[in-house]
């Protein structure tokens, strides 16, 4: 939350933004412009810069004038100020639409740049990605083909090739941009399993054919703590959750190995299909590290195409003191990246990695009109082909302004430095007796729970755990994540912030205390009550 005063010039008049906006143009004189006046182009350039200008140092003062991640609004307590704005009446100044947005949204958005924000895996962002998202907003290419974008074509593929030397796929390996983990992941899958089904029965290609018989007997394999995403993307490739095997893990939280290979004879004794194996470099809770080289040698053993989600781990790539830690990825069929968890971009700037470029042929489709079977002939690079998106951002452009600036040895020294507080952070709570450690940090997460003194319940620990993050939460001072291990309630840091220091690590520790003691003050915890209710966590 920030202090408001003096952030914009114009105060609102007091609710006049929900009113249905009629205010505006009786009492303000408000003159509608000809709607060419809001194109940018040439002739309203001068009018972008002063807008731009204008919002950039309100901007400016909003994060000088941060004092805490969040400020605590309720979703009722929002949602309230929605129900009368009447977005068919404009208000027809940017003076009154960023006053209502202060309202709205920015005095209470959550604020991933200030140091106590350790919840998820969202980081603050480094200028040059901030700057390269004005370029694009204003230009507006769509890297789809090579005639909506040009250079900006040639941009994305040098960053991607960029990042493949990077995980060492090899000459025949490619990529290509993404929203997110979560379409890398479901692409990984899609190219799994037509690779698979055109092995398996060939001259059958599921594009042309769609799915063969056996197709409900497909098995893909992934540990008991990697992303959700593996799940979806089994759902909406007609594969259905139950395709999913989840492997157990070891006292790491790394996928075993040992039981990988039991589950998949097990699929083979029982007629199913194994296709895919999901490994993770990074889990979202522990931050773990599946064993690639093993994994990959049972891949090659039965088969299987090796996936590795290493969205969170990706940092490692350029990290001169860890990158040992992602031994082994190289062997991957494919892989997943996500610049806007570890290289401090902005959402979304992610791709997805391919050893095989042919795999690509799985997804792609000639239209006349867009991208034609004679462009590719004649060597014209449109993207689009080895896409599921047609329309796409130039998100590539983020990265490379980034690598152009910073470099990527600066990059590097970042995300080992969120390594180094998480580490900090485990010493500083094993000192404390109130903390249950569930692991030591491999990257730059902890899941812990706090456990009193006092003898409580499993049920009560629960319940004072979610409560401790609830209340901080409300608060706004800190954010803090929460989760379950073997549906026992914890809480957890994600350190993405390399402006993090140990003080504010104290802080929050501190805060975690007070809450908690609080809580064992003024709660009265009923192992009956307790253990019938399920407790919301936000």
């Amino acid at each position: 939350m920030f202090e408001e005063s003096q952030v914009f010039a114009e105060p609102l008049a007091k609710n006049t933004y929900l009113t249905g906006n009629d205010h505006f143009k009786s009492s303000d004189g408000f003159k509608e412009k000809h709607f060419n006046q809001y194109l940018l182009n040439g002739d309203n350039a001068g009018s972008y810069l002063e807008d731009s200008c204008d919002v950039i140092v309100k901007l400016k003062r909003i994060l000088q004038k941060t004092k805490s991640p969040f400020s605590g609004i309720l979703p009722n307590e929002l949602s309230s100020l929605f129900k009368k704005i009447n977005l068919d009446n404009p208000l027809g100044s940017w003076e009154y639409a960023l006053e209502e947005l202060q309202h709205l949204y920015i005095k209470d958005a959550v604020y991933f740049h200030h140091p106590k924000y350790v919840a998820h895996l969202n980081c603050p962002l480094v200028l040059p990605s901030a700057i390269a998202e004005t370029i694009i907003g204003c230009i507006n290419s769509s890297v789809d083909t090579w005639d909506q974008s040009a250079g900006g074509t040639l941009i994305e593929q040098k960053v991607l090739d960029w990042t493949l030397d990077k995980i060492g796929l090899g000459k025949e390996a490619d990529g290509i941009f993404t929203s997110g983990g979560t379409q890398s992941n479901l692409m990984a899958m899609l190219l799994a399993r037509d690779w698979f089904c055109h092995r398996r029965h060939p001259g059958h290609k599921n594009q042309l054919h769609g799915l063969p018989a056996d197709f409900h007997k497909l098995r893909i394999f992934s540990s008991s703590v990697s992303h959700f995403s593996t799940q979806k993307a089994a759902a909406i490739l007609g594969l259905g959750y139950n395709a999913v095997v989840s492997v157990p893990c070891d006292d790491e939280f790394r996928m075993s190995v040992q039981a990988l290979e039991a589950n998949i004879k097990q699929c083979l004794d029982e007629g199913n299909i194994p296709f895919a194996i999901v490994a993770t470099a990074g889990t979202t809770d522990f931050g773990s590290i599946d064993p690639l080289p093993l994994l990959a040698d049972l891949a090659e053993k039965y088969s299987l195409w090796l996936h590795v989600d290493a969205a969170y781990g990706c940092g490692l790539l350029v990290s001169s003191r860890h990158s040992h830690l992602l031994q082994g990825i190289d062997r991957a069929d494919s892989v997943t990246v996500d610049y806007h968890k570890s290289f401090f971009q902005p959402v979304s700037c992610s791709a997805f990695f391919v050893k095989n470029r042919q795999h690509f042929s799985h997804l792609t489709y000639h239209a006349e009109y867009l991208n034609p079977l004679s462009a590719e002939q004649e060597g014209t690079p449109n993207l689009v082909n080895k896409s599921i998106q047609t329309t796409r951002r130039f998100d590539a452009l983020k990265m490379w302004l980034t690598l152009r600036v910073i470099g990527a040895e600066q990059l590097g020294q970042a995300f080992d430095t969120l390594l180094d507080t998480a580490q900090s952070a485990y010493h500083l709570m094993r000192q404390n007796p109130c903390f249950e450690l569930a692991h030591q940090p491999v990257l730059s997460t902890l899941v812990f729970r706090f456990v009193p003194k006092q003898a409580l319940s499993e049920y009560a620990i629960d319940h004072l755990n979610a409560s401790i993050r609830k209340a901080l939460f409300r608060e706004g001072e800190c954010v803090i994540a929460g989760t379950k291990i073997n549906d026992r309630q914890y809480l957890k840091f994600t350190f993405l912030n390399p402006a993090t220091t140990v003080k504010h690590l104290q802080e929050i520790i501190d805060s975690i205390v007070t809450q908690g003691n609080l809580l064992l003050t003024d709660l009265v915890f009923s192992d009956d009550s307790l253990s019938n209710q399920h407790q919301a966590v936000y």
